[in-house]
């Protein structure tokens, strides 16, 4: 079947489901490659991926496009699924011939109240989807595709799910890069972190550690780290430079890339000759060794999820990395000079006013490169979200307002939903508006004309994010259903 592979327009700026682990507008320019939408792309002859958040296409726009195809596949999310369905449908109503798919973590979890939610969803494909959307697209019989759901004979089946991928199928893939130079312009993606323009993609899948927060181990990709070939993952570096010819920097986004130290370091070593410069996820844990032999491989900069500055917190969410680890860890990369992007979560079980201004002393402490504060968001099918749910902390299911911007949609008997919503721009003044931070800003705006350019678009941005979420100006204008 002619196969359109579509991450739908929602909100304006909104860095949505297709590669987001958080599926919101951001306070600066960001978009995540869709990744997970390239992968099967690439199985599937004559098949095409469409990304309209930064291509700014809105349901009229996407419609247009897609109802010249046999086979729609919808990269959803919890936060955009209301969104997704009336895409769907508009789909649909313009091409009734046309079979569409869900994918995603939330149509996973809630694959059955996802086909009864719409008679415009024919299938979902649940988990890892590339072999069953290939299947489908082949015209396989549905029965014998695992990891299949779908109506038959009025009522909701539900195939087994296939067996996560191995080293071996995840080598025979097809470089997704290759699909993102056939079918996207890398020009329109930016990570706030990554030098501009940067690419992504990933060298294995699935993650080791417990946090109960993560989506995706949990629902997707599972907890054992499931690893390319570093001689597959370095044919792919090889040829990225070739057709990125602009690219600044690789991005590698597994969730947890040093989770493998002895392979993170081969890594490295194989791309010192490329004298590529890259960055990647990696937990507060990692061995002043294996840090220095990645740094002398290319590394710049990782990306931390700190979570909180409260040890207690830490043993709630099963992070499994101590306050103290996590301080020799960011020591060791000060000192070698390893760039930090520390992210941190407000809202996270027992979380109180008290707990909240311990992170900020902890990231005043930690003092990373940028810091990205999220709301705790507790989807369906995590540990979190049970937790909130049988305690009553659950106050609403909508996640982003009319803007794309997160909710709190939890409340504590010590912190409020409306005091944890407080408390993200709180703590991005207190950390940002320091007398230090802005000597260091200045110095690299002194000496770098692009840095300056790019800091000062990127203050504006945040200030008028930052007025939107609290006041909801624009909030209609934002979102992206139609050009009505």
């Amino acid at each position: 079947m002619k196969t359109l592979f579509l991450n739908p327009p929602a909100y304006e700026d909104f860095d949505g489901g297709a590669g987001s682990r958080y599926q919101a507008t951001r306070e600066v320019w960001s978009f995540w490659y869709p990744t997970w939408l390239c992968y099967p792309a690439g199985l599937i002859p004559d098949s095409r991926v469409l990304d309209a958040p930064p291509e700014h296409l809105n349901q009229e726009q996407v419609v247009a496009i897609a109802r010249d195809y046999d086979f729609v596949v919808v990269h959803t999310s919890t936060p955009s699924f209301r969104l997704d369905v009336r895409t769907a449908q508009m789909i649909k109503d313009a091409n009734p011939k046309c079979l569409i798919a869900f994918v995603g973590g939330h149509v996973t979890v809630e694959a059955d109240a996802s086909l009864r939610s719409s008679p415009a969803i024919d299938l979902i494909a649940r988990k890892e989807f590339d072999h069953a959307l290939r299947d489908v697209a082949m015209g396989k019989d549905w029965a014998a595709i695992p990891s299949l759901s779908y109506r038959h004979n009025g009522t909701v089946t539900h195939n087994p799910d296939a067996m996560p991928l191995t080293t071996a199928e995840l080598d025979a893939l097809p470089f997704v890069t290759q699909i993102y130079h056939r079918d996207l312009d890398y020009l329109k993606y930016n990570s706030p972190y990554c030098q501009y323009p940067y690419v992504s993609l990933y060298t294995g899948r699935g993650c080791p550690a417990r946090c109960t927060f993560c989506l995706w181990p949990q629902v997707t990709t599972g907890h054992s780290y499931r690893t390319r070939s570093p001689e597959n993952v370095f044919e792919e570096v090889k040829e990225v430079k070739r057709l990125f010819p602009q690219m600044k920097e690789l991005f590698f986004d597994d969730d947890t890339f040093t989770a493998d130290p002895a392979r993170a370091a081969r890594l490295a070593q194989m791309f010192k000759p490329l004298g590529l410069c890259w960055s990647t996820n990696a937990r507060a844990n990692v061995d002043r060794d294996t840090l220095r032999a990645l740094k002398d491989g290319g590394l710049r900069l990782f990306v931390v999820g700190y979570e909180s500055g409260n040890e207690q917190i830490l043993k709630n969410i099963k992070k499994g990395v101590s306050l103290e680890r996590a301080r020799r860890f960011t020591r060791d990369c000060h000192d070698l000079g390893i760039l930090i992007h520390g992210t941190f979560i407000v809202g996270l079980p027992g979380e109180t006013l008290q707990t909240i201004e311990e992170s900020i002393r902890f990231a005043r402490e930690m003092n990373p490169e940028t810091i990205q504060v999220s709301l705790a968001s507790p989807y369906p099918g995590t540990h979190f979200y049970d937790y909130v749910k049988e305690h009553n902390f659950l106050v609403q299911d909508v996640y982003n307002d009319e803007a794309g911007y997160q909710r709190c949609t939890v409340s504590y008997p010590e912190a409020s939903a409306e005091q944890i919503f407080d408390a993200v721009e709180r703590f991005y003044r207190k950390y940002y508006f320091r007398p230090t931070y802005f000597l260091k800003a200045a110095k690299k705006m002194v000496k770098s004309p692009v840095e300056r350019k790019r800091m000062l678009r990127e203050a504006r941005e945040f200030f008028s994010a930052m007025r939107k979420r609290r006041t909801g100006d624009g909030a209609a204008a934002n979102v992206r259903p139609s050009a009505s």
